[in-house]
């Protein structure tokens, strides 16, 4: 992923340096992704500050904001599910006479927001869906939007009684099969009768059917005209990584067969996809501007909204696949809106805490591990999970008695308070191209963390109970918490254990802090300094830290 560093190198903001070498699932970085959609989601979530009804400054943004996992105000939603309602009714549940992806669209926005679009004012708005032939009429786009917006949560394909041809998803599928080109790929107003302007594959609409077809690889059928496109779509990449429509290489085209291939399960390092060393997300990434969004072409077309709403959402798209959540579109995980009329967080913090430090939410409710019940941190690992602060060993184990290495525990303090990751570190034993190293380079910069020496950091190396103590005592310091003790207070609070003489000089006032915040348990007979800490140990640290910060 060379090209990425190459494309971010000019851009001043620390974010645009998180992206070296890929090597997760899908050979990307989730530590610079996970950066870089947290930027575009804070320059989105400003630029459509009151979203409406519409494909710019409204749906798009709010899919991408919601299904991005990042801590927006539910109130935002809440709002938004308001105008729309208010519009519904205004409309009498009629949001075009002819352009009925206009219903899928906001299907998907409220699917994904956790409320229900059979359910609106009084009005279905799933049932137009149900009529075949108005929802074609809009070209190959009205088919694909209908079944991604019905199979966003699996919803049965509603009744029309004003239906001339009463819909069904095997219509829509033999419809899109229908309109296939002689080359393999799809264009808008395609199919054997086609203009000879639509007869040429275009990637923005081959892209969105792999999207609407992913669901339906089982079906022979489907399964070969989805071979013959990709064969035709990799042709038509260019060098950069990027798409083109029409001879004019732009983010939207590139965006669309990024989630495309995501639905599909194709990896980005998939030879058919990768030219001249760049994928499709490097061809994505040179449309980045680190605090505007994305442009639509390189050609000095500035920042465009409908360009970085689309940025946006396939970055999201590759970050849930990488994630090993559901994929975009898959809304089956969403919470009920109805559920949560609150803010998922409890506090937004402490008066007096660093302005960086930010409250996490809640992304994946109620994960769990199997290997977790009946152990004493269970509740600990659990709402860390949740908010994607600590992860599992796998996806279902999460080994709370392992160890954890110094580069994991600095990347969980770092998630912990909400920092933006970064590159800026100083040891040469933490390469810039390992996952780990914007967090480090972020928990240095806020005096979380030091070095075992001027130069080094020994991140494979394991944390202790006096290591952790002052590094979370650090980090209760970011988050306006009173950390310093007189050296009274400290002899007083430690010296109930037989073993504080044992602990450094340099830990005590931090574990002292600890055992009267709670965050270790003064229960314990040891203050044990030089054992090594377990995860489920750790988890339950920072959690006690969180909610002495008011951060959960």
């Amino acid at each position: 992923m060379k090209k990425i560093i190459k494309s971010l190198c000019s851009v001043t903001l620390v974010l645009s340096m998180l992206l070296p070498t890929l090597t997760q699932t899908f050979a990307i970085d989730s530590v610079s992704t996970d950066a870089v959609i947290k930027d575009v989601t804070n320059f989105m979530h400003t630029t459509v500050a009151e979203p409406m009804v519409g494909s710019i400054g409204g749906e798009w943004a709010v899919i991408g904001l919601a299904r991005s996992g990042e801590s927006i105000p539910v109130s935002y939603y809440n709002d938004y599910y308001e105008t729309v309602e208010q519009y519904v009714k205004e409309h009498k549940g009629k949001l075009h006479d002819k352009k009925y992806t206009e219903y899928s669209r906001v299907a998907l926005a409220l699917t994904a927001i956790g409320k229900d679009p059979r359910s609106v004012g009084g009005y279905n708005l799933l049932t137009p869906l149900g009529d075949y032939e108005k929802t074609i009429w809009q070209g190959l786009n009205g088919p694909i939007w209908a079944l991604i917006a019905l199979d966003s949560n699996d919803y049965d394909v509603p009744k029309n009684p004003e239906a001339t041809t009463q819909a069904t998803r095997e219509l829509y599928v033999k419809r899109i099969l229908d309109c296939q080109l002689a080359d393999g790929g799809f264009s808008l107003f395609g199919g054997p009768s086609a203009d000879e302007k639509d007869s040429k594959a275009d990637p923005d609409i081959t892209g969105m059917v792999f999207q609407a077809l992913a669901n339906y690889q089982g079906n022979k059928d489907v399964k070969k005209a989805t071979d013959e496109a990709l064969s035709v779509m990799s042709s038509m990449q260019l060098s950069s990584g990027a798409f083109p429509s029409m001879g004019i290489a732009n983010i939207e085209s590139t965006a669309q067969m990024l989630v495309g291939l995501t639905n599909l399960g194709i990896s980005l390092e998939d030879p058919r996809f990768v030219k001249n060393g760049n994928t499709v997300l490097d061809g994505l990434m040179q449309y980045y501007v680190a605090g505007k969004g994305f442009t639509h072409t390189l050609e000095g077309d500035g920042q465009n909204q409908m360009a970085s709403e689309q940025g946006l959402y396939a970055l999201v798209a590759v970050s849930r696949v990488e994630r090993g959540t559901t994929k975009l579109y898959d809304m089956t995980d969403v919470k009920k809106l109805d559920d949560a009329q609150t803010d998922t967080t409890t506090g937004q913090g402490l008066e007096g805490k660093n302005h960086a430090v930010k409250p996490s939410t809640l992304i994946y409710p109620n994960k769990t591990f199997t290997d977790i019940e009946g152990n004493h941190n269970k509740d600990a690992i659990m709402e860390l999970a949740s908010r994607g602060i600590i992860s599992g060993k796998t996806e279902t184990t999460f080994a709370p008695q392992d160890s954890m290495t110094r580069a994991e525990f600095a990347t969980i303090v770092v998630k912990a308070l909400g920092l933006v990751p970064n590159v800026g570190n100083r040891f040469t034993d933490v390469p810039n191209h390992q996952w780990f190293a914007p967090y480090i380079g972020t928990a240095y910069e806020y005096g979380i963390i030091k070095g075992n020496s001027d130069t080094t950091f020994h991140p494979q190396g394991v944390i202790t109970r006096q290591e952790a103590g002052v590094m979370v005592a650090r980090a209760g310091a970011l988050c306006g918490l009173d950390v310093e003790r007189s050296d009274i207070a400290v002899r007083d609070m430690l010296s109930q254990f037989s073993d504080y003489t044992k602990s450094e000089q340099w830990a005590r006032e931090a574990l002292a802090f600890c055992y009267d915040e709670g965050i270790l348990d003064q229960s314990d007979i040891l203050i044990q300094p030089l054992k090594i800490m377990t995860r489920g140990e750790i988890a339950q640290m920072l959690f006690q830290l969180l909610t002495c910060a008011e951060l959960l």
